[in-house]
């Protein structure tokens, strides 16, 4: 690497990545090539020493990037340079003595276009080459047959080849192509914003970013997130993917502010957190955030810049988000409609990938730095207490930010040749409830209270689907069906229920942390031993974060015995009743006996749309599973559909056997509670009460606030459910759907 000194504009060059760094702190021009000659000159110089360089970065207070793309432009027009006065067109033999006289007039105007404004405006100095050789044919039909005969040689020998030499430069080519030169005033900068769009990032970030939005790109939507984050989607012509837009405040702030964000940063780099503070993000940002106010506050006071108090919160808020948190991570895990988060290897050659309910797969604009997915690598290895190297590739751990939670997988060298990479499963900040999924259109209200009268009868519940479909996020609304008073214990190698959430909502719940399959670290207890464990801590519902290995065969023991006699409820891939058969007996070696402690199996999927471009979460199916098989349910029928997905209603319809009475599950339910045994009116009429509680939750979300939909009202409203159906049966000696209804919706009308 060539270092210079740190003058304005001194440069280093990266001979392995092929960047130029030139530095332009304390110039008095901008740090921009599109806006400032001045700068494009110094640049298209720079270039005439270093003509293998690939990109540039302008240092100020923040960096402004240049790809390889940008950077051909001006090289060709440096080449383009060094080839003119190499060929000897502008030397003084070109002329004779004859021409003397014209060639001392005229040739010096040439010199200073190539020479001076070609580095500064090559469109406008091919503009002036134009205008020049329409103006010297002009000359020459009124002068006499000397000054002709000279003019057509100066043409022919001077302005020609230096102007057919640029239109061999692509950006001289575009501009014509584009009609930039017809009318173009020398000087204007405007047309190198066209072709000039650097890749920014602030210096106390290491996130790069597009600040402008696509070319040609038409914005289709625009929300907020966080309050102050503006998001904006934009589809692009003949591309399929959408671009997610995002601009957070600190992509726009003034320059004194990038400067104090700066300073700042620098000085908290010094404070090197510890492991524990690690494993406990939260208490390490309160940290950082009242060190980091202070430090603001001081460090304005130094450089005479004056904050209001709004502005002094919203400058620690950035600057923790850049030394605490997870820098631009936390933009995108804070937003509610991205599914998944992509960063591919190699870092820093492609944009962060997203995943989005409603727009599918978008490219965003931003791009990460190998630098800062060292500093997330680490620090994820660090709060997992995983590890992540060349024997260990692989590392599964989960994230949790203001706004959002995420399951993580990081793989690296050797498993990835091109170096670190990063996948990021989002989960809501708050649990998903059925409310909220009947809302969101996932499944219907029926399907819904079908569901939590399942799971309050005490049943074992598998939730089968593809990956990203919400099995997770089902099961945990599920959860939520559970009263209280029920003791849940839970197993997970990677956290991704709403335990945290769950204990603030006063659920007795036990959380367990297993081993995971793919790591493989030791010093934590395999899935199957933590099961085993589980039915050690008492009486409890027992809900596995996904079935997929050796923890299997425990679970069904488990099952079979009767050990766990209270809700089982778990997550699992498989398309269908008889894929989850086949994944658990043939996949994971379950007897096919020990299948049958199975009984209910829901199925969750995505749905296409016909043109392929879009995807719908749906649930598909709740099947129970018969006892009375042998060897293969299919074939005989142990599978039986309870609700199944209509397509042209794109909901969720009950079955005959569901609306006959005929469910083999549902009546062993109602076989353990008197009034409903043999009685199936009475549990329907259950079913249906559930269903219209459910309905009136979502009404009520939509006619004063979404707050109604989630955990926190729905566990009120369950459990004041269960309280005012114990309040009847006791007052009229037996069930009574529409008074428990009226007193139901009129505790809803009081809150």
């Amino acid at each position: 690497m060539a270092v210079q000194d740190k003058d304005v504009f001194d440069y280093e060059y990266d001979d392995e990545s092929g960047k130029i760094e030139i530095n332009l702190l304390g110039s008095v021009y901008g740090a921009s090539i599109e806006d400032y000659p001045e700068v494009m000159s110094r640049v298209i110089n720079i270039l005439q020493e270093v003509p293998e360089a690939t990109s540039v970065v302008l240092s100020e207070s923040r960096d402004y990037e240049y790809d390889q793309e940008q950077v051909h432009l001006l090289r060709e027009i440096s080449n383009a340079i060094r080839d003119i006065s190499s060929q000897g067109y502008l030397s003084q033999s070109v002329r004779t003595d004859k021409c003397e006289s014209l060639y001392s007039e005229q040739l010096p105007e040439v010199q200073r276009i190539v020479v001076d404004q070609l580095r500064k405006d090559p469109v406008g100095a091919y503009v002036q080459l134009r205008r020049k050789e329409r103006h010297l044919k002009q000359q020459r039909n009124d002068s006499y047959p000397q000054r002709q005969r000279c003019i057509k040689f100066f043409i022919q020998d001077v302005v020609n080849p230096v102007k057919d030499r640029l239109e061999e430069c692509q950006l001289i080519q575009d501009a014509v192509r584009e009609d930039f030169v017809t009318g173009h005033h020398v000087g204007d900068r405007e047309v190198y914003r066209e072709y000039f769009h650097p890749l920014v990032r602030p210096n106390f970030m290491l996130t790069k970013f597009m600040s402008l939005p696509p070319e040609r790109g038409k914005e289709v939507d625009r929300y907020t997130v966080k309050e102050d984050v503006e998001v904006s989607i934009y589809e692009v012509p003949d591309q399929v993917q959408p671009v997610y837009h995002v601009d957070p405040p600190e992509f726009s702030l003034p320059e004194e502010k990038y400067r104090l964000l700066d300073a700042a940063r620098r000085f908290l780099a010094s404070h090197q957190p510890e492991s524990g503070e690690f494993a406990r993000p939260e208490r390490m940002r309160d940290v950082f955030q009242n060190i980091g106010r202070d430090m603001i506050r001081d460090i304005s006071q130094q450089m005479d810049i004056q904050l209001s108090g709004e502005e002094m919160e919203e400058m620690t808020s950035i600057l923790n988000r850049y030394t605490s948190g997870l820098g631009v991570l936390e933009l995108l895990l804070a937003d509610p409609k991205i599914q998944d988060v992509f960063i591919n290897s190699p870092i820093g050659n492609s944009p962060i990938y997203i995943k989005h309910q409603d727009y599918e797969e978008c490219e965003t604009n931003l791009i990460p730095t190998k630098e800062e997915a060292e500093s997330w690598a680490t620090r994820f290895r660090i709060k997992s207490g995983r590890p992540l190297d060349e024997a260990n590739p692989v590392l599964d751990t989960e994230a949790e930010v203001p706004g959002g939670r995420a399951r993580v997988a990081i793989i690296q060298e050797n498993l990835s040749p091109e170096g670190l990479a990063f996948a990021f499963r989002r989960h809501r900040s708050k649990a998903w409830t059925l409310p909220l999924f009947i809302h969101e259109n996932f499944i219907n209200s029926i399907g819904a209270a079908l569901l939590s009268f399942i799971v309050d009868g005490n049943r074992s519940v598998l939730f089968a689907g593809t990956r990203g479909a919400g099995k997770t996020s089902l099961l945990s609304a599920s959860m939520l069906e559970l009263l209280k008073k029920d003791r849940i214990v839970t197993v997970e190698d990677t956290l991704e229920l709403p335990i945290r959430q769950m204990k603030d909502l006063g659920f007795n719940l036990e959380s367990m942390k297993s081993r995971s399959v793919i790591t493989q670290v030791e010093n934590e207890l395999a899935a199957q031993d933590a099961i085993r464990t589980s039915l050690r801590l008492g009486d409890s519902a027992l809900v596995i974060g996904e079935v997929r290995s050796d923890e299997a065969k425990t679970l069904y023991e488990a099952m079979r015995v009767g050990a766990v006699a209270n809700f089982v409820g778990g997550t699992i891939h498989g398309e269908d009743a008889y894929s989850v058969f086949d994944r658990v007996v043939n996949d994971l070696n379950v007897p096919k006996t020990s299948f049958k402690a199975t009984d209910i199996i829901v199925q969750v999927n995505k749905i296409q749309s016909p043109d392929g471009l879009e995807t719908y979460r749906r649930v598909t199916g709740i099947t129970e599973v018969r006892k009375e098989w042998t060897d293969d349910p299919q074939e005989e029928g142990a599978f039986v559909d309870l609700m199944r997905y209509d397509s042209n209603k794109d909901e969720l319809v009950p079955t005959d056997t569901l609306l006959n009475g005929e469910s083999l599950i549902l009546n062993r339910i109602a076989e353990n509670i008197r009034e409903w045994k043999n009685d199936w009116e009475a549990v329907w009429n259950n079913i249906q009460l559930r269903k219209d509680i459910k309905e009136e939750i979502v009404r009520k979300a939509e006619e004063e606030g979404e707050e109604y939909l989630e955990a926190d009202f729905t566990v009120k409203a369950n459990q004041r459910f269960h309280i005012l159906s114990n309040k009847v049966g006791e007052e009229y000696g037996g069930q009574d759907p529409e008074r428990i209804f009226a007193r139901w919706k009129e505790w809803l009308n009081q809150q």
